[in-house]
């Protein structure tokens, strides 16, 4: 069970270009500090859980001096919690020049089942340094869960193509791993908070004691300045669950605001 919510935070990480080690990405962020999205887990008509991601300013001390504060809560509904209880706190310190992280901590706290993480990341070597011993990154970046995402909203898309694959290689649960993703296209859908032009993505699932063997994960992210997602949709072995997006503070860009990299 403990994987299933994994999987719904690992949602939360888009995209990545695989045709060079080193991905291309925006020399301006999409983010800004103060930026905070709020979500919605639903299990079919069951809200299931809610999930907040936010920008903030880094209150540690790094070599360098443009640090971003990345946040993500997720915590189940008061009608899941009486099943199974889960509060996770995941933060990231991440280089604002790069994206790439400094140092990650990570705090599980789902039934009695307790997990903390503190990862501090070396660029130079390509390695990371977790609670059970230090990990080769097979690429030339290497990211957490949630710079993975907060990275990915920065590359450089220009060049893609449906039916494009992308990997984004990152560290989790002792160890590193690569998440694989197609483009699908651009298409518009009706949100809680409007009707948005989107990038369609669909994150690749391995089938097992949650996913059928056919099943199919989609993403929608904004195709403006703020590339944030607004909805995710992936049938289970029972039902299917859907995030939705049901508020965002702080954005850096109007919602839906072409600018230059929009597809």
């Amino acid at each position: 069970m403990r994987n299933f919510y994994v999987v719904l935070f690992a949602i939360l990480i888009n995209i990545c270009n695989a045709y060079s080690q080193t991905l291309p990405y925006l020399k301006e962020p999409t983010f800004k500090e103060g930026e905070k999205l709020t979500y919605k887990l639903k299990y079919g008509f069951i809200s299931a859980a809610t999930g907040v991601l936010s920008v903030k300013k880094s209150n540690l001390q790094f070599s360098s001096k443009d640090v971003f504060h990345l946040s993500a809560f997720g915590e189940t509904a008061s009608a899941f919690s009486v099943f199974y209880h889960v509060r996770n706190q995941y933060d990231s310190y991440i280089d604002g020049k790069t994206y790439q992280p400094l140092l990650y901590i990570e705090d599980i706290k789902e039934n009695n089942y307790r997990r903390k993480e503190y990862a501090t990341f070396d660029h130079v070597n390509h390695t990371v340094k977790g609670n059970k011993g230090t990990f080769k990154s097979p690429t030339g970046q290497l990211f957490d869960l949630v710079s993975a995402y907060y990275f990915a909203r920065n590359l450089d898309l220009s060049g893609l193509k449906s039916g494009d694959a992308f990997n984004i290689t990152y560290f989790l649960n002792d160890e590193v791993a690569t998440l694989k993703v197609y483009y699908i296209g651009t298409e518009k859908i009706k949100t809680s908070i409007g009707t948005l032009d989107c990038i369609k993505l669909s994150p690749e699932i391995k089938p097992g004691r949650i996913f059928k063997k056919n099943s199919k994960l989609y993403l929608w992210v904004t195709n403006d300045g703020n590339r944030i997602p607004v909805r995710a949709q992936v049938e289970i072995l029972i039902g299917s669950v859907t995030m939705e997006l049901v508020k965002a503070e702080g954005l850096k860009y109007e919602l839906g605001k072409r600018v230059s990299y929009s597809k």
